[in-house]
């Protein structure tokens, strides 16, 4: 194992964030094939806000969103991590896995791979014992990834962040225990 990454997959590398990353970080977030299914592009400023809660988020809880990178290459490919939801819509607390990847690393299997990989270090590594996962109900790219790493369907729920009237607003909610994705 490469002692820059924190885990890694078998063709990715999962690691704190670096300040190299945040120009291709904010391209990716201004995108807007890949902020489709978010309620608005993000500006650099914006972008590096969100890292810098992720940063903080992994300093307090010992787990974050990390950036990911093609190990092949050490190229920046996006995040797949886990992160406390702060939100109350019925599941405040739990613990949320979320990807977003730079486009141009769509249709690979990176998404799948890295959501897995997360899955063992969560429930290998941290202990963990459930994990969830939500994405807008258009969202069916992301509702894919989280069939195919095993969790299933827990419900819908209304966003409490977004807009009544947004067509983002209605979400799936996805659950997996520790149990099920070791039956797998």
């Amino acid at each position: 194992m490469d002692d820059r990454y924190i885990f890694e997959s078998e063709r990715l590398g999962f690691r704190r964030w670096k300040s190299d990353d945040r120009g291709a970080f904010a391209r990716m977030n201004a995108d807007p094939q890949v902020m489709e299914y978010f309620p608005n592009m993000l500006t650099q400023i914006e972008s590096d806000k969100l890292i810098e809660r992720f940063e903080q988020h992994t300093e307090e809880k010992g787990f974050g969103i990390w950036a990911v990178e093609r190990k092949e290459d050490r190229v920046f490919i996006g995040f797949i991590g886990l992160l406390e939801v702060g939100f109350d819509a019925g599941f405040q607390g739990a613990v949320e896995i979320g990807w977003r990847l730079d486009n141009k690393f769509w249709k690979r299997g990176y998404a799948t791979e890295g959501a897995k990989s997360c899955l063992d270090y969560a429930f290998g590594v941290l202990g963990m014992n459930e994990i969830v996962s939500f994405t807008a109900t258009l969202n069916h790219p992301s509702e894919t990834v989280m069939q195919r790493i095993g969790m299933k369907k827990a419900g819908e729920f209304d966003h409490p962040k977004l807009e009544e009237g947004s067509p983002l607003k209605r979400h799936v909610l996805y659950k997996i225990t520790a149990a099920e994705y070791a039956s797998q």
